[in-house]
């Protein structure tokens, strides 16, 4: 061979070069999700994100589009499945009261869960946030709960399960503060039993009807 004249495989570069990494995009999305539950949205970085994921930056931006992006995906998973709990006893239980009392006694097993980050991602990563467009996000997410909370009291009432005199958006965000309140103490380390009796207490000023 010529000195200098490259083979056909030597002038070729490798099909593989320059491609994207591959990975699970479900998984690295549960892996961000359970980094931003942890640490909150501000506190976790893109430089932590891709170390958790397990991916290269110009993997994740490919994927999954800025930090804040990404936030938003991991939001909507977390309110269709660790989140969705409250959603549910709403839509299943026959009573506002019901539907309440099974997601402050959900809530206490689930924000105490060795196996999850403790409480509520929607409610921890909006602390310190100063991105306007993650916390209207988030508040939204929550003034949307409060608001089918609101609605369903308003329905007992005119359907005669609660008092004709019931303060339905009191009662509402009443419950809200509870359920929040239990969140941030559950990261400061409350017990699951002591939840529960946070549960109790909240339920016994319920109207009856």
């Amino acid at each position: 061979m010529v000195r200098g004249q490259e083979t056909n495989a030597q002038a070729k570069p490798s099909r593989s070069r320059g491609r994207p990494r591959s990975f699970d995009r479900t998984a690295a999305l549960e892996k961000a999700l359970t980094a931003f539950w942890r640490h909150g949205y501000e506190a976790t970085s893109v430089s932590d994100l891709t170390r958790i994921m397990g991916i290269g930056t110009p993997s994740l931006y490919a994927a999954f589009g800025d930090k804040r992006s990404l936030f938003e995906e991991v939001v909507q998973v977390y309110a269709a499945t660790h989140g969705a709990f409250a959603d549910r006893a709403l839509a299943e239980e026959p009573t506002a009261r019901a539907a309440v009392e099974r997601t402050l006694r959900e809530a206490a097993a689930r924000y105490t869960d060795p196996e999850r980050p403790f409480g509520c991602l929607v409610a921890h990563a909006a602390t310190n946030c100063t991105s306007p467009e993650v916390e209207t996000l988030l508040r939204d997410r929550r003034e949307a709960s409060l608001a089918a909370l609101d609605a369903r009291i308003r329905a007992d009432v005119a359907a005669g399960l609660l008092p004709a005199g019931t303060d339905a958006a009191a009662l509402a965000r009443h419950a809200a503060a509870v359920l929040h309140g239990m969140s941030q103490q559950a990261r400061d380390g409350a017990a699951r039993a002591e939840l529960e009796s946070l549960a109790e207490i909240a339920m016994a000023i319920w109207p009856r009807g």
